[in-house]
C-alpha cells in the first residue's frame, strides 16, 4: 500500500487544525451565572421564602437581581449567607455581588466597591401602640431600643450614649420582642418598619425620618469591569422604568425616592406584591392547616437539611476519632517536640470557642495563606479539628487506665512498643472510651448548627428560615427537636450494643434465691 497519500492527508489535517481557529469566527463562551449573596432569613421586603412554596424566594431585591441579570444576559444564582458575613463572603469569592439592603458607608467602601445607589431610604422609629412619650431618639434616652446588628441604625444608636441597645441577627425577632414588651422601641430601615412594624396591630411608626441611607450592590475591589456593567444596567433599568415598577409593586416608591431618581411622573402600577404579603400575613390558620403545611411543604425541606446535618456529623466525627487517637499517642509516647506540640494543640483548641475556629478557617485562611475552602469542607474541618482535641483526652484517659504491668509484660515477651500498643493497650482502651466518645458524638450533632455562620444550610438554619415565614417558632421547633432526637437515637443504641459486645466484664447475673 502506498503510504504517501495518507501521510500527506495527515499533514493537511494538522495544518487545518492550526489555521482553522484563525479563519473561523471565534465562539463566544456562554455567560457565567451571576452569583449573588444575601440572607434569606432577613425577611421582607428584601428577600424571604414564599409561604406557598418555601423553596422559592420573593422580595424586591429578588426582582431587582432578576431584572439586572436579564439585562446582563446572565442567569441569577442565589447564595445564602448570614447577613453580617456577606462582605467577608464576597471577599473570598463565594459570590459575585451582594444585594441585601447593604448601606453604602465610608468604612465599607474601603473594603469593597459599591454600584450606584439603587434605593434611598431613612431610619424609622417603631413603638408599641400604647406608648405616647417616645417620638424621637432624644426621647429614647434611658430606654431599651432594638436594631439590626452591624447596621447603620446601630451606629446611629451608638452615637446616643444614653440609649441601651439590643442588637439582633434578624429583623423579625426585634419587632416580636417589642410587641412582647422586652424593648421600648425599634429603630430600623423604613422598608423593614413598613413591613413588620406598620402591619403589626400592637405597634405603630412614630417620629420624623431619621438620617438617610443608600443601598448599593457590593462588589470586590478588583471586579471593576463587572462594576461598570452593573452600573450601566442599573441606569438602563432606571431609564426604562423597570426599577420604579419593582418598587411600586412592593409599595416602596416614596417621595424621597422619586426626588432621588428625579421621576415624578404618574404611574398606574399596583402594589400587588405588598397586597399579597398583607393577605398571607393576615390569613388565620388552624392547627389542621399548619399540620398539613408541615407535612407537605416544610417536612421535605427539613429532611433535606437533616441529611446535611447527618453527613456533616458523621464525616466530622470519623476524622475527629482518627486524629484524636493520633494526638493522644503523640502526647503520651512521642519524643519532644512532638509531644509538646500535641499537648499545645489540645489545650489551644479546647480553650477557644468553636465559632471562632470556624470563622478563622473559613474567612481568615484565604486572607492569611490563600487557602480557600468550600463551606462543606470548612465545616467538616472545623468540627473535626475541634472534637479531635476532646477525643484525644478520652483516649489518653483510656490508655492510662490500662495497668502499666501489661505494657511491661508485652515488652518482656519481645514485642516492640508499637506492637504492644497495637495488640494490647489500644484495643482495651477503645472499649473503655466508647461511652464518652458516644456522648461527644451526640454533642457534635447539636454543635453542627454553628456551621450556619459560614454559609451552610443545615437543620437549625432551615428551621430559622422556615419559622420566619409564619413566626411559628413553637410548632416547627417541636418538629426540629424531634428530628434531632431521632438522628442521635440510633447512634446511642449502637453505642450501647458495642459496650455490651466488647465489655470486659462478663459476669452473669446471679440467680434469684429460692424462698
Amino acid at each position: 500500500m502506498n503510504k504517501t497519500p495518507v501521510f500527506l492527508l495527515n499533514i493537511l489535517l494538522c495544518l487545518l487544525n492550526l489555521v482553522a481557529p484563525r479563519l473561523l469566527p471565534a465562539q463566544t463562551p456562554a455567560n457565567p451565572p451571576l452569583r449573588w449573596g444575601a440572607d434569606a432569613e432577613g425577611g421582607a421586603p428584601f428577600i424571604f421564602p414564599d409561604r406557598e412554596d418555601p423553596s422559592r424566594m420573593l422580595g424586591f431585591e429578588v426582582d431587582l437581581v432578576a431584572a439586572l441579570a436579564a439585562q446582563l444576559q446572565r442567569e441569577p444564582v442565589f447564595v445564602q449567607n448570614q447577613w453580617d458575613g456577606l462582605v467577608p463572603g464576597l471577599r473570598i469569592d463565594n459570590y459575585d455581588i451582594v444585594v441585601n439592603g447593604l448601606e453604602i458607608t465610608p468604612d465599607r467602601e474601603q473594603e469593597i466597591n459599591f454600584s450606584m445607589p439603587y434605593y434611598v431610604t431613612f431610619e424609622q422609629l417603631t413603638v408599641r401602640k400604647d406608648t405616647y412619650d417616645l417620638n424621637s431618639l432624644q426621647d429614647c434616652s434611658g430606654r431599651i431600643v432594638g436594631t439590626l446588628k452591624a447596621s447603620l441604625a446601630e451606629r446611629i444608636l451608638q452615637s446616643h450614649p444614653g440609649i441601651e441597645i439590643r442588637s439582633y441577627d434578624g429583623q423579625i425577632t426585634a419587632y416580636e420582642d417589642l410587641a412582647l414588651g422586652r424593648l421600648d422601641a425599634v429603630l430600623m430601615d423604613h422598608p423593614i418598619a413598613l413591613y413588620y412594624g406598620a402591619t403589626n396591630p400592637k405597634l405603630k411608626l412614630v417620629g420624623d425620618p431619621i438620617g438617610e441611607m443608600k443601598y448599593g450592590i457590593g462588589l470586590r475591589k478588583e471586579d471593576t469591569a463587572l462594576l461598570h456593567e452593573i452600573n450601566r444596567a442599573l441606569e438602563e433599568l432606571t431609564a426604562n422604568g423597570t426599577l420604579r415598577a419593582i418598587y411600586q409593586r412592593w409599595n416602596l416608591w416614596t417621595p424621597r425616592l422619586a426626588a432621588f431618581f428625579n421621576d415624578r411622573q404618574a404611574s398606574n402600577v399596583q402594589p400587588e406584591a405588598w397586597q399579597a404579603f398583607l393577605r398571607t400575613n393576615r390569613l388565620e390558620r388552624t392547627w389542621q392547616d399548619k399540620l398539613e403545611q408541615y407535612r407537605v411543604k416544610y417536612l421535605p425541606l427539613l429532611l433535606k437539611a437533616a441529611m446535611v446535618t447527618i453527613g456533616l456529623s458523621l464525616s466530622s466525627m470519623i476524622l475527629a476519632i482518627l486524629f484524636g487517637l493520633l494526638l493522644s499517642l503523640l502526647r503520651l509516647y512521642a519524643m519532644q517536640p512532638f509531644s509538646f506540640l500535641a499537648t499545645f494543640y489540645i489545650e489551644a483548641v479546647r480553650g477557644t470557642p468553636l465559632l471562632v475556629q470556624l470563622l478563622f478557617i473559613y474567612y481568615a485562611l484565604p486572607q492569611l495563606i490563600g487557602v480557600k475552602l468550600s463551606p462543606v469542607v470548612a465545616a467538616v474541618a472545623g468540627l473535626a479539628l475541634n472534637y479531635a482535641a476532646y477525643e484525644a483526652e478520652n483516649y489518653r484517659a483510656g490508655i492510662l487506665s490500662i495497668p502499666r504491668s501489661q505494657m511491661e509484660a508485652a515488652l518482656a515477651l519481645g514485642m516492640t512498643r508499637w506492637q504492644a500498643l497495637r495488640h494490647v493497650i489500644i484495643p482495651q482502651a477503645l472499649r473503655l472510651v466508647i461511652p464518652p466518645v458516644t456522648n461527644d458524638f451526640i454533642s457534635l450533632i447539636k454543635d453542627s448548627s454553628v456551621v450556619s455562620v459560614i454559609a451552610m444550610v443545615e437543620l437549625t438554619r432551615e428551621y430559622q428560615r422556615l419559622a420566619g415565614i409564619d413566626f411559628d417558632y413553637l410548632g416547627l421547633g417541636v418538629v426540629v427537636a424531634v428530628m434531632y432526637f431521632l438522628i442521635g437515637l440510633p447512634f446511642v443504641r449502637l453505642a450501647g450494643w458495642a459496650e455490651r459486645k466488647f465489655s470486659l466484664d462478663k459476669r452473669a447475673t446471679a440467680p434469684a434465691a429460692n424462698p
